[in-house]
This record gives structure tokens, C-alpha cells and sequence, in this order.
């Protein structure tokens, strides 16, 4: 993964160590327990040690948080200006720089993503994203109609309200923010529930947004399970849209809970995607490539290049490549700088990505690397090899599900079309990639496969101004770019008559 890259990289420190002191929910810029009392554990999946308890949110917490909410919206929030807006925006994305270290330690503590990964790719990311959306903020513009003469028709775009952000746990910052920046840059608020995993990140953005000066009732956050804090956001009436990223079966609950009350959706949901390989590619070049673009972030990546499609002349090439690269590859401690690879992001996905290695082995997938747990010494720790199954059919289990983990499978292809037809046999369409030194066969592939990104000879690069997006079982909607806006403003037409 690849994003623009930060004016002024921050200064790492040699081990990053913060004390983890928010544990409560955020509602109506105040700090407080639940309306139960109750709390959950949050587990480093490095150590399986307790980090702190958090406040467990109810559905009398999300009926509180909507009423800061709606009172924001059309209080402080509303009345401000949208030059007013966009100053605080860009005052956010200055802050993430400000606490890069501690939010890339956050994320390594609560789901095991490499600390160098979030320094060098997150955070700037973050920051870059809140400054393009602040730009936004006072750009928002209606227009005047040429209707019935003696009439005067103009547009108006409005923010839809209070929105809800349920966000998951393989990139709890940036799949966060990416919903943030529009919504507030449009004028709407936020109630954000992150994934139980990884809500400690989640409260230091509450803290960010606080000091940058978002008045209280804009930003809100409530932890707590998705059948109870989910869907209270997901059923209440005061809620105008719901954006999601999440597996498909997540994303198609929230469309059934929010049906009745009609509301907006942004579903950015699960993928299956294909990486194609043809002969004629440079092979160093593509095998590093869609290695990286299966393995980053231990494959926990909703677009992960997870079915390698390889044309069949260079195919055994390829496999040992891979495969060698695979060897390489060294899971440790996320804290660590010299680890590859750090833990799964929790208990439950750990055994289900160690299921999946075995139906791998069960479907007659031949296994060429990895396939197991790893112990990188310590005897604890939610940690895979980095798995390569080869001489994979599209039949098999491991082709047609969301493994989400560190398992690649390699198909072999022979020509153009059954490389498409492959690709496109799925029922997730959120990325693909294509590697080929012939730009004529590169285009027509792109045009050709039925994803919401294509990446040509490179895999994972993003950007603020680039919206991202899934076809088919993959959802709906856009996210980042100007085209992010449009999800979450709607248009009211003025007609006035001037006789």
C-alpha cells in the first residue's frame, strides 16, 4: 500500500511506549461511562495481555450521542461557516501529525499493525486527508437553473445530518477518516463506533478533534457491540446515513436494520481480488508487487490481491519466486523495526485465517509455503506464516471467500480471456491489478474487470482526491475523493417567481 507521500516525516522514536489513559465513551465532548457501567477488555495481540477496559455503550448511549448530535447540527455546527469548518479541519489533519507516534502505537497495541508502516503511510495519509477536505469545506457550491422565464430556479446542496461511521479493525484510522473528513468537510456529525477490537485509536481522534477546536456534539464515540450499539445506529430515526466498511454480511445487516427508516448508505464492503499476471510482464517488478499487495498489513486488507492469477508460460517462475519471498518474510513484534509482519488483529480472525489454511490443504490446494502458526519466541501472540497455496482452481473455497489473512492463492491462466473470466467468476468486485509491459493489453484489461480500482503495474497506492470503491458484493458508494461529498450532501431546487 502506497500513499502520497508526508512534507516533513515525523522523528520515530527508538521504541515508542504511551500510556493508555481513554477508555470512555465521547458524547457531546465529555468524557463518561456507560449507562450500564459496563466494560470490555481490549487484548494486544502480540502479548494476548489485557491492555484496559472500556466502557461498554447501550443503546440509552447512542440515544444520548444522536441528541448531541442533532443539537450540533443545527447549533454550533450549523451555524458556523464553511471557512470556518474548513480552518478546524486543517487544524485536525495538523494534529495527527502532531501525535503520529502515539496514534501509530495505539494501532500497533490493539490489532498488531507495524508501527513503521503507520508512521510512514497512515499517518501522513491521515493528515493529508483532513487538508484536501478542508480545501472542500467552503467549495460546495448549488447552481442557478434556466427554467420558465418569469422564474428564478437555483440548487442548493445541504448536509444530510447526523451520520454513523461503523468502521472495522484492519485499518482503524484510516478506513475511520476516510468517512470523518467528508462528512464534517459537507457540515453533517458524527457518531463513530469502531470495532470492538480497536477502539483505543478511535478515543485518541476524539481527543484530536476536541483540542482542534470541533465544538462538543460533532464528533461522538460509542464502543460496544455490533447487536446493540450497530444497530441502535443502524434503526434510529435520527440518523440520516450510515457508512460502513465492514465484511459483506455486515454490510447487508445494516441495509436490512436501516431499511425502514430509509437512510443513506456508503457500503464498502468485502473482496476477493484478482492480481493478473501476464507472460509478457516484468517479472521482478509484478511478483514483489502483488506479493506486497496480498501480504501488507498481514493481508488483513479488504482489497488484498488474494487470487494471483499467473499466465501459465511464466507460472512455476513466479511460484518459486513467491514462495521465496514468502521465506523471507519475518512476523514479529509490530513495536519491533525489523519485523515483516505482525500478529493477527485478534483471537477470533487468528483461528479462523488457521481454519482456512487447513481447507487450503483439505480442497487439494498444494501448499508451497507456510500453512501454519508462528512462534517468534515468545509463545504468545496471535502470529502466521505467510501462506502460499499454488495449482488453486476458482472452485475452491480459498478462491471464492474473504480468507482475510496472509493466504495467497495462485491460479494459472492461459490467455487474455480466460484471464478475465477468471477474474471477473467472483462475487466481490473492490480492486484488481494488472501487470503487463503491453499498455494496449493493460488498458484493455482495466476495462475489462468488473472492480472499483485497477491498479496497473503497481497495487495499493491511494490518495486523498482518488475515490475508492466496490462493484457487486463488494457495496457501494465512494469514498475519498470530491466524489465522497455527493454521499454525504443532498440537493434542494428553489424555484422563485419573479413576476
Amino acid at each position: 500500500m502506497k500513499v502520497c507521500e508526508p512534507i516533513e516525516q515525523p522523528k520515530l522514536s527508538v521504541r515508542p511506549d504511551f500510556s493508555i489513559t481513554l477508555t470512555q465513551l465521547y458524547i457531546n465532548g465529555e468524557w463518561r461511562d456507560s449507562a450500564s457501567g459496563k466494560t470490555f477488555a481490549a487484548i494486544d495481540p502480540t502479548t494476548e495481555a489485557e491492555i484496559a477496559q472500556l466502557a461498554e455503550g447501550t443503546v440509552e448511549d447512542v440515544e444520548l450521542a444522536v441528541q448531541s448530535a442533532e443539537a450540533a447540527f443545527v447549533g454550533a455546527w450549523g451555524q458556523m461557516s464553511r471557512h470556518e469548518r474548513g480552518e478546524i479541519l486543517w487544524r485536525v489533519g495538523d494534529l495527527f501529525r502532531k501525535y503520529g507516534e502515539e496514534l501509530a502505537f495505539l494501532q500497533a497495541k490493539e490489532m498488531g499493525r507495524l508501527f513503521k508502516d503507520s508512521m510512514t503511510v497512515d499517518i501522513p495519509h491521515l493528515a493529508n486527508m483532513f487538508h484536501y477536505y478542508a480545501g472542500w469545506a467552503s467549495k460546495i457550491e448549488g447552481a442557478v437553473k434556466q427554467t420558465t422565464k418569469g422564474l428564478h430556479t437555483y440548487t442548493l446542496r445541504e448536509p444530510l445530518g447526523v451520520v454513523a461511521a461503523i468502521t472495522p479493525f484492519n485499518f482503524p484510522l484510516i478506513l475511520s477518516i476516510s468517512k470523518f473528513a467528508p462528512a464534517l468537510a459537507a457540515g453533517n456529525t458524527i457518531i463513530h463506533k469502531p470495532a470492538s477490537a480497536t477502539p483505543l485509536s478511535a478515543l485518541k481522534v476524539a481527543q484530536i478533534m476536541e483540542e482542534a477546536g470541533v465544538p462538543p456534539g460533532v464528533f461522538n464515540v460509542v464502543m460496544g457491540p455490533g447487536g446493540t450499539v450497530g444497530n441502535a445506529l443502524s434503526t434510529h430515526p435520527g440518523i440520516e446515513k450510515v457508512a460502513i466498511t465492514g465484511s459483506t454480511a455486515s454490510g447487508i445487516r445494516v441495509i436490512k436494520d436501516s431499511a425502514d427508516t430509509l437512510k443513506h448508505l456508503t457500503m464498502e464492503l468485502g473482496g476477493k481480488s484478482a492480481n493478473i499476471i501476464f507472460a509478457d510482464a516484468d517479472l521482478d517488478a509484478a511478483t514483489q508487487t502483488a506479493y506486497d499487495g496480498m501480504f501488507y498489513n498481514k493481508g488483513e486488507i479488504c482489497y488484498a490481491g488474494s487470487r494471483m492469477l499467473v499466465e501459465r508460460a511464466v507460472y512455476d517462475e513466479v511460484i518459486d519466486r513467491v514462495r521465496q519471498r514468502a521465506l523471507d518474510t519475518k512476523p514479529g513484534d509490530p513495536l519491533d523495526s525489523n519485523s515483516d509482519m505482525g500478529p493477527i488483529a485478534n483471537k477470533s480472525e487468528y483461528d479462523k485465517v488457521l481454519n482456512y489454511m487447513e481447507v487450503g490443504k483439505r480442497d487439494g490446494a498444494r501448499l508451497v509455503a507456510g500453512g501454519k502458526a508462528a512462534d517468534i519466541g515468545t509463545g504468545k501472540g496471535y502470529f502466521v506464516e505467510p501462506t502460499v497455496f499454488a495449482d488453486v482452481n476458482s472452485d475452491m473455497t480459498i478462491a471464492r471467500e474473504e480468507t482475510f489473512g496472509p493466504i495467497l492463492s495462485i491460479i494459472p491462466f492461459d490467455g487474455f480471456d480466460q484471464a478475465i473470466a477468471i477474474a471477473n467468476g467472483n462475487q466481490y468486485g473492490l480492486a484488481s491489478g494488472v501487470h503487463s509491459r503491453d499498455i494496449k493489453k493493460a488498458h484493455k484489461a482495466a476495462a475489462a474487470l468488473k472492480a472499483g480500482t485497477v491498479w496497473v503495474n503497481t497495487y495499493g497506492h491511494f490518495d486523498p482526491s482518488a475515490p475508492f470503491g466496490g462493484y457487486k458484493m463488494s457495496g457501494y458508494g465512494r469514498e475519498q475523493g470530491w466524489e465522497a461529498l455527493e454521499f454525504y450532501l443532498q440537493t434542494k431546487t428553489v424555484w422563485v417567481d419573479l413576476t
